[in-house]
């Protein structure tokens, strides 16, 4: 038989033939293992009087004790007719198999066999006997739907059939061939335990919901129809635990009674966590209470656990996994995925009183998967669209004082009217009745009034995704156009002598915001090239400002730092089992809090070759796994190298260098070659040919130190006017500072200090004595050679406050 209590049936009645040393199973053997079974059969020939010794004797006084010296193997014919019986009573009930109620009912029905005999000879009334069977029956039907389980499963585990059937499940859309094969493996004869694995979100316990939805639905073939889905609460089971053992009983006590309901399949979420669960000093975990019971069959569980913990925990303990058939949950494609949101939509619209747009929903996923690296699909898109509702929501909830006001008056009114029922003051009640109706109906005329039609659309759902990314995701307005399209010119008022780097960086972002660059790749990737102060750092800064808001979105890495192969570690942190692995890497985690960032990697010729071979995936992939085997996306990020490889072999001939002034097409041309030959010499070619550009940066003219001088006063202009103090200066100013700044070799370090030394310290000076005050206005002029302060006008004495 294909049912384990019939399986037990069989066996009682097999020793029942042996303890009488019969040759045969028969249908007497058969009736007096019912009376041992303990099941509904059982109980309706024992309320009908039937009693095991007395049948037995029957037999023994009727047909005698055999000689057989072995157990029988053989059933009889007429128990053979039985059993097939039993089952067109089974189908005829839509029962997947035969039970022990359905053998007693064929034992009944049959009027040739030997049983009619000892029913006679025991006084028992057949037809009481098939009452009490068909009562027995419908007390077990009524007392085994959804919400009636057994204690420990109603105390331990939810019910997923009577979810379903109160419509609390989402539906589940696109994973059929997931759920088919759930259902294959658990309609297997052995090792029907299936255990779903797959990254969290992509929908591992929805497709569980699905099958229970599929179950009440009736969508399901005839053997599973039956089955109800328990969700098991691990937490539940060992919070309260106090003593040892304790853990362990109350696991015993649900298998066992899951062990009594062939009709109930476990699900346990989260499946690793059975492996240590409860365990104790001298005390099992729960996986070694299931391994006997899960190898006997005698339970079904459906286990569910993420691709990491599965290897971590489940797949090193053989015993478990053989008796489990995996089933492995992919994440869905962005088609599907926007099926299962469209599918979901009307729950969501009727949760948040909002209407979401095809718009919405194509965002969410669109933007999800590429600004969110770090959860997976369909989870986080549906989080995005949630969110986004919710947000709107809130932001467009309305409610008018006056219908604070007139909920308050019906609710008294309301109260007052049973008042006057109670004290059966029956005309004021009628008073108050109509007082009621009207205060209704101001309400429901406000409530349609502040009525606000929300729609998510594009806009909503960029904002959440760019508070989750930290990206700035809009749409590209005139404003955002202009801003893009002036990048370059913003560019050069605050970098000066380098337009031609600046035209090539610029051109290659606005490629990228366009959506013309290649998505897997950085927006950008260059070396910067070119003697020390001419503005390759500052250019990455300015860069980081004007398109990512802050220059707090760059992020420096000294490469001079990273000249040993252990310090190549730090990057992307320590592997498993070394100092510092929960601590993640530098650059990596830098960059997962910030993927829209300028990457700035200094002086990139020193460090160590393996820092390369981590460079060639970021710039080829766009991405970069670190010590925890956590991807992260540089897809948002502009690389910049910087280097000096080359410059020492410029510097060293006067005819041929950077910005020497004359025949400046030549020596371009010049500079190019001696540079790109020393950068061949210096990178590996298949390094290069990843790279968008080479940029190589002009030294500094007097012109350009001039600009410089400029910006330069001007920042302490701004200083200055913090403190409430006004300065001015002129061109002689400038051009005294400029020229005393100057280098070629140096570039602009070497002015900064010197408007330091000549102006800074000589301000901080008079600060520091009371010189100056707030609200005074110094002007910079240029006296025999030198600066002079000059023309203090003080409007308002104040201290200024030192901090």
């Amino acid at each position: 038989m294909e049912n384990n209590k019939l399986n037990r049936l069989t066996g009682q009645a097999r020793r029942e033939s042996y303890s009488l040393s019969h040759d045969y199973i028969g249908v007497e053997h058969l009736l007096l293992a019912l009376m041992k079974t303990g099941s509904l059969a059982t109980k309706a020939l024992e309320e009908a009087g039937a009693n095991y010794e007395l049948l037995r004797s029957i037999v023994i006084n009727n047909i005698g004790k055999g000689s057989a010296v072995r157990p029988a193997k053989e059933y009889s014919n007429k128990v053979r007719q039985i059993f097939d019986r039993a089952r067109l009573f089974a189908q005829k009930r839509k029962k997947v198999s035969a039970s022990e109620e359905d053998v007693l009912l064929a034992i009944l029905n049959d009027d040739d066999s030997f049983t009619n005999l000892m029913f006679m000879l025991s006084g028992l009334d057949k037809k009481i006997i098939r009452d009490n069977l068909i009562r027995l029956q419908k007390e077990e039907k009524s007392s085994n739907t959804s919400n009636n389980l057994s204690e420990n499963l109603k105390k331990f585990a939810k019910n997923l059939n009577e979810m379903a059937e109160a419509g609390k499940i989402d539906p589940v859309i696109g994973r059929e061939d997931e759920v088919e094969r759930v259902i294959q493996i658990l309609l297997r004869r052995t090792k029907n335990n299936p255990i779903l694995i797959g990254d969290p979100g992509v929908g591992k316990t929805a497709i569980i919901e699905g099958l229970a939805q599929r179950i009440v639905d009736g969508k399901v073939p005839f053997v599973m129809k039956e089955k109800t889905i328990v969700s098991l609460d691990l937490a539940s089971m060992i919070a309260g635990t106090k003593y040892r053992g304790d853990f362990e009983d109350r696991l015993k006590k649900l298998f066992g009674e899951l062990e009594q309901r062939e009709d109930v399949v476990l699900f346990i979420d989260e499946f690793h966590m059975v492996l240590g669960a409860g365990a104790s000093e001298g005390s099992m975990d729960a996986a070694n209470i299931l391994k006997p019971i899960l190898a006997k069959g005698d339970i079904q569980i459906i286990g569910a656990t993420t691709i990491d913990e599965y290897r971590k925990h489940v797949e090193k303990d053989q015993a478990l996994t053989r008796r489990m058939q995996p089933v492995h949950v992919e994440e869905p494609n962005k088609d599907d995925t926007i099926k299962i949101i469209e599918g979901l939509k009307d729950k969501y619209e009727d949760h948040h009183k909002v209407e979401i747009t095809d718009e919405a929903i194509k965002a969410a996923v669109d933007l999800s998967q590429r600004y969110i690296q770090d959860r997976f699909l369909p989870d986080k898109a549906i989080d995005v669209i949630d969110e986004a509702c919710s947000k709107e929501r809130i932001k467009n909830y309305k409610e008018n004082k006056n219908q604070v006001s007139n909920k308050e008056i019906l609710d008294k009114l309301i109260e007052e009217k049973n008042i006057a029922i109670n004290e059966q003051n029956f005309e004021k009640a009628a008073s108050l009745r109509d007082q009621i109706n009207e205060t209704r109906e101001k309400l429901e005329k406000e409530k349609e009034e502040n009525k606000t039609d929300l729609k998510i659309s594009f806009d909503e759902v960029a904002k959440i995704v760019s508070s989750w990314s930290k990206v700035p995701i809009t749409k590209l307005t005139e404003d955002e156009k202009q801003k893009y399209m002036d990048l370059d010119i913003d560019l050069k008022k605050e970098v000066i002598g380098q337009d031609k780097a600046i035209d090539k960086i610029s051109h290659a972002i606005k490629r990228a915001r366009v959506g013309l660059k290649d998505p897997k790749k950085p927006i950008g990737s260059f070396i910067f090239v070119g003697p020390t102060g001419v503005g390759k750092t500052y250019l990455a800064k300015s860069l980081a400002k004007n398109l990512f808001g802050d220059m707090d979105n760059l992020i420096r890495m000294d490469m001079s730092e990273y000249m040993e192969k252990f310090a190549v570690s730090r990057l992307v942190g320590s592997p498993p089992g070394y100092v510092g692995y929960e601590e993640g890497g530098q650059l990596t985690e830098a960059v997962r809090k910030n993927p829209y960032s300028v990457i700035l990697f200094d002086e990139i010729e020193k460090a160590h070759p393996d820092i390369f071979n981590l460079l060639l995936q970021i710039l080829d992939d766009g991405r970069l796994t670190d010590g925890q085997g956590r991807t992260v996306d540089f897809k948002n990020t502009i690389i910049i190298m910087t280097s000096n490889v080359g410059v020492s072999s410029l510097n060293q001939n006067p005819k041929i260098g950077f910005g020497t002034g004359d025949v400046e097409k030549e020596i371009d041309d010049s500079n190019k070659e001696i540079i790109n030959k020393a950068i061949k010499n210096a990178f590996a070619p298949e390094f290069l040919n990843r790279l968008d550009d080479i940029i190589m940066f002009n030294s500094l003219d007097k012109d350009a130190i001039k600009e410089i001088t400029k910006i330069l006063l001007e920042e302490t202009k701004d200083r200055l006017k913090n403190l409430g103090i006004e300065i001015n200066y002129n061109k002689r100013v400038v051009d005294l500072l400029s020229e005393g700044g100057f280098s070629k070799e140096y570039g602009a370090r070497p002015l900064e200090r010197h408007i330091t030394n000549k102006i800074d310290n000589q301000l901080a000076e008079e600060i520091l004595e009371g010189k100056l005050s707030k609200d005074m206005v110094i002007n910079l002029t240029v006296k025999e050679g030198k600066i002079n302060f000059a023309n203090k006008k003080e409007k308002i004495k104040e201290e200024i406050p030192i901090s």
